[in-house]
């Protein structure tokens, strides 16, 4: 363990290797991240691995951070040879009520006049042309409303056919977050920067300034890092981590939960893109399912839930695997490791995507055994990270990213690193800081928020 440091990164997660990447590509070369297990493999591999630049909001803040992040994950893909697997299949929103038409409207006019690409809307038997299954080059961004009903059957026969709308988000699909994350931490190591096994137990503090970092060792041994240079990326720990340092994180978690499973009888196309049902959810169930879960007390299974289940393909080539999220129950709580067990969850999430791809029914009387993992997602009342200076000097925070750190971690790194190293910062910047909550306008602004636009 190196006895001094230019800046010290408390966690290897996917937010502190892009911070580490980016503070070496500014000249730092003394840069050491501090975890406990593997890099990564805390929630990092947990994740859909999906990004979109489709963020509606009241300033359009979020929309030019992600199409940043974007930039940058498609100039790796290009130097890597893809290596990350990026994929432009984009997000599929859709509806089985016409009256959310012209909400969907209003709000995809609104996303192209903050960034996000044009608007087409197929009301008819216009061209619309499907994303390819892989690679990321040639594909228009915006988004295209297919309303035609015709046109979706064409295109998705495998929605409910009660479907009335689809909105096909463009600039948008999903990547290998586990070789993004590796990339990541490789180039930053053939700059300098050190992994160092341990876990981050303190800061010591000088004059209001960071001083130094304590970190324990696994033998139990606890040993100085001296720094003026701290960065908090601890992920699911980052409240924690933040009351070390005096300062109080305005963050909460969610545990969030992902299914898989192999999908044998192809009922979602491989080349399908991620799938998003905007409708509340009535859960099919037979009469005797009905009856049995009445008479157990468990009666809200019955009722409309929530909307929100998504799912998409994974895997290369042919795999079978289908990916299915449905987290109707998001009450704040503690991160523990590892997370409690949902044993409802897999049939729920199941149940809930077949409401609109119908064919996934059919596994319903024989359920395949599904993998279920996932983490937590920190954020922020709003849904926005935070990412610039705490009040103690020398200390910085990545994080409440939320459920989109892969796809926000590469902005998100070049951020923390312009503001470590006096770098010009992007017009999105005073939007991410802490801040934030401290100006009279944001307050007001916070007060009707709308959309948080979370999956």
């Amino acid at each position: 363990m190196p006895p001094h440091a230019e800046a010290v990164i408390c966690g290897a997660g996917i937010a502190g290797v892009a911070a580490a990447y980016h503070l070496t590509k500014k000249g730092l070369k003394q840069v050491v991240i501090v975890e406990q297990g593997d890099p990564l493999s805390l929630t990092s591999d947990k994740s859909t691995e999906a990004y979109r630049n489709w963020w509606p909001g009241p300033d359009g803040h979020m929309i030019a951070f992600m199409n940043r992040s974007i930039e940058l994950l498609e100039a790796i893909a290009r130097e890597s040879s893809n290596r990350i697997r990026l994929n432009r299949r984009g997000y599929l929103y859709a509806t089985a009520d016409p009256a959310k038409i012209p909400q969907l409207i209003e709000t995809a006019q609104q996303a192209a006049h903050q960034g996000a690409g044009a608007l087409r809307v197929h009301s008819g038997n216009t061209h619309y042309a499907p994303s390819p299954p892989e690679g990321f080059e040639g594909v228009p961004d915006g988004a295209d409303l297919l309303t035609d009903l015709a046109l979706i059957r064409q295109h998705f026969p495998y929605l409910n056919p009660g479907t009335r709308a689809v909105l096909h988000v463009r600039r948008a699909g999903w990547l290998s977050a586990q070789q993004l994350g590796m990339y990541l931490l490789e180039k930053a190591r053939e700059q300098g920067a050190r992994l160092v096994r341990g876990e981050v137990v303190g800061v010591e503090t000088l004059g209001g300034a960071v001083r130094s970092v304590e970190v324990r060792q696994s033998d139990g041994s606890t040993q100085s890092i001296e720094t003026s240079v701290f960065v908090n990326a601890a992920g699911p720990m980052q409240k924690r981590v933040g009351q070390m340092l005096g300062v109080e994180l305005p963050v909460f978690a969610e545990q969030h939960l992902k299914m898989s499973f192999s999908e044998t009888l192809a009922v979602v196309p491989r080349e399908a893109p991620l799938l998003i049902w905007m409708d509340e959810i009535e859960l099919p169930w037979s009469p005797e399912e009905r009856e049995m879960l009445a008479e157990e007390g468990a009666g809200w299974l019955l009722q409309k839930l929530p909307s929100g289940a998504h799912g998409r393909p994974d895997g290369a080539g042919n795999s079978p695997t289908l990916i299915v999220l449905y987290n109707h129950h998001t009450k704040p709580v503690d991160p523990t490791f590892p997370l409690p067990p949902d044993p409802l969850n897999p049939e729920l999430a199941l149940r809930a995507l077949s409401v609109m791809v119908p064919g996934l029914q059919g596994y319903l009387e024989r359920a395949p055994k599904p993998w279920v993992d996932g983490g937590y997602y920190l954020k922020t009342q709003e849904n926005r990270p935070l990412i610039g200076p705490l009040p103690v000097k020398g200390a910085y925070l990545v994080g409440a990213l939320s459920g989109f750190g892969v796809m926000a971690a590469c902005a998100a790194g070049e951020l923390l690193a312009a503001h470590v190293t006096g770098a010009a910062l992007p017009g999105y910047a005073p939007a991410f800081t802490l801040s934030r909550y401290q100006e009279r306008a944001y307050q007001k602004l916070l007060q009707n928020w709308g959309d948080t636009a979370q999956l």
